[in-house]
């Protein structure tokens, strides 16, 4: 039965924190099945710390890069440079052989010194397999001018999925006309302000698809005709790839393909005013068969965009790092079923976590956390790296910090509680070191009880009847809280625990809630301390005149000791035989003629002290005689040669009071040794002739523990 409502009691204190720790699992699971742009965010960061740990190998890339820079603007002119020279710039790349050219510039706007110049940038695009870009703008108007390129759907239309052109702002009719190819600029379809993750490939204004600038410059490089939208087979309207020729390039449900970055090789980027330079056929060698991006990464024209690996990185770049992903296929992945294991994972995480913080504490939820976190880093990054899988790890690492640190509090919080708890049921009832031990323990002050071998103590003040009849009751509040002040204090100081005041009582009890070695002694070391302090008290005249006396009352054996009461309102005590012994005893004091009278049970599992035989006694509710000793002092009061000399004068009374001797002789001789030793052995001896029944048989013992 103990074992039970022990095993209740714990799990009742884990209740609630055990449903806490669920509902904030369950509450992190959901948030992540959301995924608020904060979550994301910080996976997307996650995911940058590997690119910058494992970026893409830098084979020899099939890209290269005219860059309008810095140099080239102080040596030919400030942007926008005349159409004349873009022309010029055309006709000369299509002389150097190369396969496709990719412009990253907008030419929106008629040139400043004429028309003639327009119309020979015209002349050189349409002779060349060239690529102009238009940009999309949810503030422009919307698009005109038709795609270069048509887009085969098989399987479900994606066009509910792509990113929508709203607006757009577009080449100039003249050269949108004559260029072989028409493709977006814009390299994050989410947010071109942030990190540039992303690359769309297809855009749709709702009936025609758009390609971005690296697919269709790619294309025109291919010779492809036509490009394969692979949407989803379940009718999701979803894209799953696109298929340029043998070329296939999974990308994610919008459309967009995960930049895989690799750091840029200068010998790839070449200063556009070289290819005005009197010698620029030597750039053969780079540009023959290569596909050209021309772009800028002069800090003045605002084309920069932060990546994985960059800060700063020109927008030009950034297709040409595309193009140069598709063509060695190398590519990221990040499975709709991730997203789910994730979460699947970190919940069974979560769970165990709240199970062992709750059950074994916060050190081996700690090395549960720390194993779970690592393992999760461990197979996320070995994802990337062998598979190129984006598998997260940011978010079931943070949540599951959280989960840990809020358990750990949850726990703290109720052991706070319990150690509050405990400084109220017993603060100023045990010792300071009992109630470190206690509050260890906290999880005993619950409804019930246990079974515990104890040592119990009433105390009762003498003569409290006509005391408070002759004082106040303010009077009589003040010696009570005297009183008891001094002789709790004995109590404690010994490790005793104070049940309760009862009117002019004192019951207290040693060995629980905590182990105390030796209760007994203890117990009866207390009575000792209690009967001088009270000397002392009346020496000094504290409580007038004639002083005050007590009883006291000990008996050791098994008794119920725990909580009893409400669950709002409860008191730590001890019922039991045990306890009514105790009580009984105490009032049996004053037939006695003893200060301290013990159980059998008490003398017995604290033999060495200095008792003696005080005969049986009938006690209320009892069918048997009790046997009953005083305590005279302690040990060392035990093994004088007083003491020794009384005790064997006191067990000649025994035998004479039953009968085998000279009861006046043996009553003298013991008052004549006793009373130099404790003066209160007198009255035991003077009332022991009208005892003459206690001491008449041996009582059997009853209440050994």
């Amino acid at each position: 039965m103990t074992g039970k409502s022990t095993s209740r009691r714990i799990n009742n204190r884990r209740l609630l924190p055990t449903l806490l720790g669920v509902v904030l699992v369950l509450v992190l699971a959901l948030i992540r099945l959301a995924d608020p742009p904060p979550v994301a965010a910080i996976r997307d960061m996650g995911f940058d710390f590997y690119q910058r740990m494992m970026p893409r190998a830098g084979e020899d890339s099939p890209v290269r890069v005219l860059d309008i820079d810095d140099t080239s603007l102080a040596q030919l002119g400030q942007w926008p440079w005349p159409r004349s020279m873009m022309a010029t710039m055309t006709t000369r790349l299509g002389e150097l052989g190369v396969a496709a050219i990719g412009f990253d510039v907008l030419f929106a706007e008629p040139d400043r010194l004429g028309a003639a110049n327009d119309t020979a940038f015209a002349d050189a695009l349409r002779s060349s397999n060239s690529v102009l870009g238009f940009s999309t703008s949810a503030n422009a108007a919307p698009i005109v001018i038709d795609p270069k390129v048509g887009v085969a759907v098989s399987g479900s239309d994606p066009g509910p999925s792509l990113p929508p052109i709203r607006g757009a702002v577009v080449p100039l009719a003249v050269l949108a006309e004559a260029a072989p190819g028409l493709g977006g600029l814009s390299i994050n379809a989410e947010d071109s302000a942030g990190t540039v993750r992303r690359v769309p490939m297809l855009w749709t204004d709702g009936t025609r698809y758009y390609p971005g600038l690296s697919l269709e410059t790619l294309r025109l490089a291919l010779g492809v005709g036509t490009i394969v939208a692979l949407g989803d087979t379940a009718g999701g309207n979803t894209l799953e790839a696109v298929r340029l020729g043998d070329l296939t390039v999974p990308t994610a449900a919008n459309g967009d393909v995960i930049l895989w970055d690799k750091p840029t090789q200068a010998a790839h980027v070449i200063p556009a005013w070289r290819l005005f330079a009197d010698d620029y056929q030597s750039l053969a060698g780079e540009f023959g068969g290569r596909i050209v991006l021309v772009g800028t990464s002069a800090s003045g024209l605002l084309d920069l965009h932060a990546t994985p690996l960059s800060a700063s990185k020109a927008g030009v770049l950034v297709h040409a790092s595309m193009i140069d992903q598709i063509v060695s296929n190398q590519f990221l992945g990040r499975a709709d079923w991730l997203q789910g294991l994730e979460i699947l994972l970190f919940t069974l995480t979560g769970l165990l976590l709240v199970a062992v913080v709750l059950r074994l504490g916060p050190f081996a939820g700690l090395a549960v956390a720390v194993t779970c976190i690592s393992a999760a880093m461990i197979v996320s990054y070995v994802a990337f790296s062998t598979r190129g899988w984006l598998m997260d790890s940011t978010y079931p690492v943070a949540a599951s910090l959280l989960v840990y640190g809020a358990m750990v509090y949850f726990q703290f919080s109720l052991a706070e509680r319990d150690r509050l708890q405990v400084r109220r049921a017993f603060g100023y009832y045990v010792a300071p070191e009992l109630l470190g031990v206690i509050e260890r323990n906290a999880g005993k002050l619950e409804l019930g009880g246990e079974l515990r071998e104890l040592t119990v103590m009433f105390a009762d003040m003498r003569g409290f009847t006509s005391f408070t009849e002759k004082h106040t009751p303010q009077d009589t509040l003040a010696t009570l809280n005297t009183l008891f002040g001094a002789l709790g204090k004995q109590i404690v100081d010994r490790l005793g625990t104070i049940d309760k005041f009862i009117g002019d009582a004192i019951m207290a009890f040693w060995n629980a809630p905590v182990d105390v070695a030796e209760h007994a002694r203890r117990a009866c070391e207390a009575a000792l301390a209690m009967r001088q302090t009270l000397d002392a008290l009346n020496r000094d005249k504290i409580f007038g005149e004639p002083g005050i006396a007590i009883g006291v009352g000990l008996s050791t054996g098994v008794a119920l000791v725990g909580n009893m009461g409400l669950a709002t309102r409860f008191d730590y005590s001890t019922i039991g035989d045990t306890v009514n012994v105790a009580s009984r005893v105490e009032g049996e004091s004053k037939v006695v003629g003893f200060d301290i009278v013990a159980a059998e049970g008490t003398r017995f599992t604290a033999p060495d002290l200095a008792w003696l035989e005080a005969g049986s006694v009938q006690l209320k509710g009892k069918a048997q005689r009790l046997k009953v000793y005083v305590l005279v002092g302690d040990a060392a009061l035990a093994k004088t040669d007083a003491f020794l000399a009384l005790a064997a004068a006191h067990d000649a009374l025994l035998l004479a009071l039953r009968g085998n001797g000279d009861v006046a002789g043996s009553l003298a001789r013991c008052v004549e040794l006793g009373t130099p030793i404790e003066r209160r052995l007198a009255r035991f001896y003077e009332l022991a002739p009208g005892r003459a029944e206690d001491f008449a048989v041996e009582a059997p013992l009853t209440s050994l523990p």
